[in-house]
């Protein structure tokens, strides 16, 4: 398979797996009540739906799809535990656009939630969506090992909470009114916390669903590892040089902000050289599960997020 045909084949098993997850996020934000629950308010349902349905790649929720395919495991189980990743990734945009936080107006081409709804109304929409992420991978329907549904519960608090996204978050902001710029390792700490801790569980979720061995284990983390920093760079490599209507939200907002990026420490020619390392790093580490062919899907998506353009 030439390069074309691997990237169209790419894009085809990522659209078909954003058609799943959207379905079924619709599904599980549906009105209807769950047993436990008492009811689910129009209003803040309606905010939770408008910031997590109807756009975006579903890339994280694609990598815990394919992750678990390597080991043979498809269906309910890994879309669920996508879904749940792609509810704690929308929560987290939705309190990132907050004017407390990176106070943004626009999120895929729209009003952001707040803007939309009202600040109070955003907040609490990402309060159900994290908590509701965790419903979902606790929930039977996952999979009907209680110590792989509990491994996953464990493995998505650490990637999204204080040692994670949200302490990646604190350290970002922090870092806009620092004394002194941020250096290279702190940079790459703080990235590998706020944006490269999701994209690592998505292949660690795969791996614990599909029962991978210690070795295979470790090396999708590397992958994920690598894919995360290629992403983060690659994001910020577009926001210095994309334009708002490719993007979807404001472009250049990183400079204006005085946000420490690879870009403004090296320059866009050292962190474009970063991101394509980053990539083959990834790569290599695939060819370490001794799954062969079967990770190429995997390859190519590494190869995806350092030439995408929003």
């Amino acid at each position: 398979m030439n390069a074309e045909d691997r990237a169209d084949h790419f894009i085809g098993r990522l659209d078909a797996a954003a058609a799943a997850v959207e379905q079924k996020l619709d599904a599980l934000l549906a009105p209807s009540t769950l047993k436990g629950e008492i009811e689910r308010p129009a209003r803040l349902l309606e905010a939770i739906r408008y910031a997590t349905l109807g756009g975006g790649k579903r890339l994280r929720p694609f990598l815990v799809i394919e992750s678990a395919a390597l080991f043979g495991l498809s269906g309910e189980g890994p879309l669920r535990a996508g879904c749940a990743l792609e509810m704690v990734h929308c929560y987290s945009l939705v309190h990132d656009d907050l004017p407390a936080m990176d106070d943004d107006d626009l999120r895929r081409g729209r009003p952001t939630a707040h803007k939309a709804f009202d600040e109070a109304t955003a907040i609490l929409a990402g309060d159900a969506l994290l908590t509701y992420a965790f419903d979902v991978l606790a929930d039977p329907a996952t999979h009907p090992d209680a110590a792989v549904r509990a491994n996953l519960v464990l493995a998505l608090a650490r990637a999204a909470g204080l040692g994670g996204m949200v302490g990646g978050q604190a350290l970002d902001l922090a870092a806009e009114s620092a004394q002194k710029p941020l250096n290279q390792q702190e940079i790459l700490t703080l990235q590998a916390m706020k944006t490269g801790a999701l994209l690592r569980f998505a292949v660690d979720a795969g791996a614990i669903l599909g029962a991978a061995d210690q070795r295979q284990a470790a090396t999708l983390t590397r992958y994920g590892a690598a894919l995360g920093a290629a992403f983060q760079v690659a994001d910020d490599i577009l926001d210095a040089e994309g334009d708002a209507a490719a993007l979807g939200k404001r472009a250049g907002k990183d400079a204006e902000r005085g946000k420490a990026t690879l870009v403004g420490l090296l320059g866009l020619e050292a962190a474009k050289a970063r991101r394509d390392a980053l990539v083959e790093e990834a790569i290599a580490a695939l060819e370490e599960t001794g799954l062969g062919d079967a990770t190429a899907t995997l390859a190519e998506a590494a190869r995806f997020v350092a030439l995408r353009n929003s």
